[in-house]
Formats: structure tokens, sequence, C-alpha cells
């Protein structure tokens, strides 16, 4: 493989993800996110030409039904929007599991701090989704632990325009922390 200043890599057997800085015949010198520099030998690396966010699970896939599929379902409306009865405040909250295991398959290669990012990225994302979509509470389920995680997400509630407390412990136990979302008036 040829490397060259620039590239974007990971380290095959680590969890180190970054940039060529320098290219020697027997060594790669790498810059990971945080600045720090590294040497490797070019069969350790790897290049990431695409964004893990962005590759489907069926991008490897060339079958010409699945790509009907796909361009048929893209090419639709979207779903009619159904009107419930139910006021706001009655509607059941949007719930998210952010147990490791619920989130990815395997935390082979993660330590503490990777799986804290990705359950802390995770709740982002959804309390932003339900504040984007007008939904009024949402349960985040964080288990109990050494209370790490609901640190954290104490800290990220704080800012948004949110008001959070435990949830019901007779549905969640103690694991589990309720927001609720102050919804600005329709201008």
């Amino acid at each position: 493989m040829d490397f060259k200043v620039g590239d974007k890599i990971a380290v095959i057997d680590d969890v180190i993800k970054g940039k060529v800085i320098a290219v020697h015949p027997n060594k790669i010198v790498v810059e990971d996110e945080d600045g720090f520099s590294y040497e490797y030998a070019p069969k350790e690396l790897v290049i990431i030409t695409e964004n893990q966010k962005e590759l489907s699970k069926f991008s490897d896939i060339d079958n010409e039904y699945l790509s009907e599929k796909i361009n048929e379902s893209s090419s639709r409306k979207q779903a009619p929007n159904f009107k419930t009865n139910l006021k706001p405040d009655k509607l059941p909250p949007m719930e998210v599991d952010l147990h490791i295991n619920q989130l990815i398959a395997s935390t082979k290669g993660m330590d503490n701090y990777d799986m804290l990012t990705l359950q802390l990225e995770t709740a982002k994302h959804k309390l932003e989704f339900a504040i984007k979509n007008r939904i009024p509470k949402i349960v985040f389920i964080h288990g109990m632990g050494a209370g790490v995680l609901k640190t954290e997400l104490e800290f990220l509630f704080k800012k948004y325009n949110v008001y959070w407390n435990d949830a019901s412990f007779q549905k969640y136990g103690l694991g589990a922390t309720e927001v609720v979302i102050y919804q600005n008036p329709k201008n």
C-alpha cells in the first residue's frame, strides 16, 4: 500500500486514527487526532477512504434487485403524518437504552473512554432529534453502575432547554433519567 502525506489512516491492531505526516521506506509517521506522533510499519496501517458513519451495511453488495428497492424507497414520498388525539403530555416518552451492548455488537478494542463517548454522542443525537421533532419527553436508560454516565448526561442536559429527573422507579428501576423538553412556541 502506498502512503502519502495527508492520508487519513487507522492502525490495524489499535484504536488510533490520524493522518500521515511523514513517509520513510520502512516506517510511516502518523499524527493522531490529539496531535501525538507515532511510527508504524506500513503493514500495521490502513488508509481510510470513507467515513465509517456514512458506510451502509449493504455497500458491498452488488445486487440489482436490492439497488432497485433502495432507489424505490428513497424516491417515495414521506409517510403520512397521523394525528393522535392524545395530548403531548399524555404521549408515552421516547426511550433510549444507552447500555453499550445495545449500541454496538462488540466492544473489542474500546476502552471505557471510547464507550462513554459513544454513549454520550448517542444521547446527544437522540436529544437533538427529540427537540427537532417536538417530542416532549425522552427517557435515557443508563443503568446504575458507578454513576459516571448519569453524571455526564446531567452535564449534557445543562446545555439544552430541558428539565430532567429520575424516571419512573416502577417501570425503569434506579437506572433511568426522564427528560422533559421545553418547547418554544411557534412563531
